[in-house]
């Protein structure tokens, strides 16, 4: 597996890393799902920030008209619209954009709740964002740790469960629409032949949250405010009986 150093280049090792034979492989099963989660999201605007070549497909099948693709180091060169970016200092004004999706953009940012953050000021109220990441009560999640922390993607990010992250969307107002967990075999190419197929059937039955990949879907609430009449515009009550406190301009008398 290829080796990839200096600052920021986890996330374009990932993009290559979904170029290897056990990277198409899960590539073509978070794809699958991405477009089922965009199939009844409308808007104007989605923006993919992070790995982008890998879920054109799903992008391009969804409804919201325009589509971004946000690497965060170098376009991709795909042809598409593409702004360049860290995904803690978005360059998008503020209850803007309908969708964003993130593809394993928090496994490797430094500060993925900053991510999370800037994600929430730039959707418009009930926005969608779409949430890949490794899992880490998952087979991926041990060998993980088996490898230590090292500079091989995807090994070399953080590793999160679909809980945790739920409960940083729940802080910043998001309600969890939907969270499942897929990729139930493990991290090895060989296991991805058809004589393991049982894997994924099984793991979907007995243990739904052992999934290598989970995926949330979150809404973006806005609570609405009741304006009230302010207590100085209401008049008096003298007796209980709801009579009105009789005042100058009323009787004319001093």
């Amino acid at each position: 597996m290829t080796v990839f150093k200096g600052p920021g280049s986890p996330l374009r090792g990932l993009q290559e890393w979904y170029g290897s034979p056990l990277g198409r492989e899960v590539a073509a099963l978070e794809g699958a799902c991405v477009q089922r989660l965009l199939s009844d999201t409308f808007g104007y605007y989605l923006v993919q920030v992070g790995a982008a070549d890998c879920f054109c497909d799903a992008m391009a099948a969804s409804r919201i008209r325009r589509r971004i693709c946000m690497p965060c180091e170098r376009p991709s060169g795909n042809g598409g619209a593409e702004i360049v970016a860290l995904p803690s200092q978005l360059p998008l004004a503020a209850d803007s954009i309908d969708a964003i999706l993130l593809p394993h953009t928090l496994d490797f940012s430094p500060d993925p709740r900053a991510v999370l953050r800037e994600v929430e000021r730039a959707l418009i109220p009930e926005g969608r964002v779409i949430v890949l990441g490794f899992n880490a009560l998952s087979a991926w999640g041990l060998w993980s740790l088996m490898r230590g922390s090292g500079s091989q993607v995807p090994w070399c990010g953080r590793f999160r469960t679909a809980y945790q992250v739920g409960d940083w969307l729940s802080v910043l107002g998001f309600v969890i629409e939907s969270r499942e967990h897929i990729v139930f075999r493990p991290p090895f190419r060989r296991a991805f032949g058809p004589s393991c197929a049982s894997f994924d059937t099984l793991g979907r039955r007995l243990w739904p949250i052992l999934g290598g990949v989970y995926l949330i879907r979150g809404v973006k609430r806005v609570a609405t405010l009741t304006p009230l009449r302010p207590s100085w515009l209401r008049r008096r009550a003298l007796m209980p009986g709801g009579a009105v406190e009789p005042t100058t301009r009323e009787t004319g008398h001093a």
